[in-house]
Order: structure tokens, then sequence, then C-alpha cells
């Protein structure tokens, strides 16, 4: 997972492990939230805390970007945060019902699968389908992640089964596999691909019209920043972070 410290304009990236997390800090905040975001979020979320930064000077946003699987049980086992944004409602839904929650999270973005290829495709991957046949190395995210639970509704829906060589902890991860010539094919979604620009050649599906993914984002009960905390929220919501959320590939909720 990544750690990600914005203040006062500023943006620190640091990687860290699941346990032993450490911040890193930056610029002059006086005050900061910490919020828990699905990795598909990163770059959008980046962009959206260099905002938030601008305006409200002296507070900063330290981000965990990991799969939101991961992040839901890191909440549940006490990680300690100010918000938290999920790929999917079903992760969110186990943190409401930890009665971790203040109030109820609000759904500010939705999200489509696409398979990502080598620049030139030169496998030839034109559907779905073909990501069953032999000889093809395929990534795909662990089930429990918000992309592998889709992918796995588009194979129960068309009967297909993805021939997957490994299965990663978040799409950021399979992204990589896929930028970095370890495998020939993957599933992420469509941002990750706009994002990755021309290392990776994007194949659009119709099948992941049914698995469209519906991101909520909430306050978390124990937050020791309520006001900054809901203000990010209203940010992320609100017309300016819609309008970096929709420049990124995000769907409206």
């Amino acid at each position: 997972m990544w750690r990600t410290r914005v203040a006062s304009g500023a943006v620190v990236v640091m990687a860290a492990g699941l346990t032993g997390l450490t911040g890193c800090s930056s610029g002059s905040a006086t005050e900061s939230i910490t919020v828990f975001a699905a990795a598909s979020l990163r770059p959008a979320f980046t962009e959206i805390a260099e905002r938030f930064t601008t305006d409200h000077p002296g507070v900063g946003v330290e981000f965990n970007f990991a799969g939101s699987s991961d992040l839901a049980t890191q909440l549940t086992q006490g990680a300690g945060a100010d918000v938290f944004a999920s790929a999917n409602t079903a992760q969110m839904d186990k943190v409401a019902r930890a009665g971790l929650l203040d109030g109820e999270a609000v759904p500010f973005a939705t999200n489509t699968l696409v398979i990502v290829t080598a620049p030139g495709n030169p496998h030839g991957v034109r559907s779905f389908a073909d990501l069953a046949g032999s000889g093809l190395a395929v990534v795909v995210c662990q089930p429990p992640v918000p992309c592998g639970a889709a992918t796995r509704n588009v194979e129960d829906a068309t009967g297909v089964r993805v021939n997957a060589v490994s299965e990663e902890p978040d799409v950021t991860d399979v992204l990589n596999k896929v930028t970095t010539g370890q495998a020939d094919a993957g599933v992420v979604y469509r941002t990750d691909a706009i994002n990755a620009g021309d290392k990776v050649a994007t194949v659009e599906f119709p099948e992941a019209a049914g698995a469209i993914n519906t991101y909520p984002v909430g306050v978390l009960k124990d937050t020791a920043h309520p006001g900054p905390a809901r203000q990010f929220l209203d940010l992320v919501t609100g017309s300016a972070g819609q309008k970096i959320l929709h420049a990124a590939g995000f769907g409206k909720p």
C-alpha cells in the first residue's frame, strides 16, 4: 500500500507495509486528517487533497491507499482514521456494521472494469472470453477486493473463468504487473487504464456494464478532526471534487 501526505500544496509519497505504518510530514500543516482510500483513487484523491489544503490552510491530508478489503479490515481491527473511501459498498458496509461510521456513507463515484495489455495489444485480446485462453498470462484482483469481486461477478454472469496466473491485493498491483511485462493482460478499472496512458492498450468489454462499482465515502466516528473530515467529504462529493473525479474517468454515483 502507499502512504501519501499532502500539506500546503506539497506531496510526499512513501511505501509502507500492512502493519507498523509510519507517517511522513511536509509543509506547515498544524492539523492533519487521515484518509483511508481505495488504491484506484490515488491520482484523483491526491489532486483533491491539494485543492483541500489550498482551501484550508494549516490542515494537511495523509492517505493510506490500498485495497478496500484491506483497509476495512484495518479499521475493524482498530486502525485510526478520519475518512474512509471504498471502491464498493460491501467494504463500507463492513465498517458500518462494526459501528465505526459517523452517520451514513455517501456514494460519490462509479467505476467500470476494462482489460489492459501491453501497448499494441500483441496477443490480440478482444473480449473477456479471451482471458480464459491458454498461453495468456492474466492477472486479476483477489476476490475480496472490489475489483476482484467485480471480475468474479462478470465470470459468474458469463460462465467464463479467467485463466489468472496471480490474484493481486489491489488494482494498482494488477496494473503494475502488466506495465512491467510480468503479465500479458489484466483486469483493472477504466480510471487505472486512463492514468497509465500509453503504457497500456485498453480493451473494453460489454459485460463490464453488469459489474459497475459504486464508491462510497464516510467520516469515521472516532475521528479526532470532525470538522476537517466533514469538509473533505464535502469537497469529494461537491462540484469541485466531482470535476476532478470525472476528469480521472470516474462516473457519477
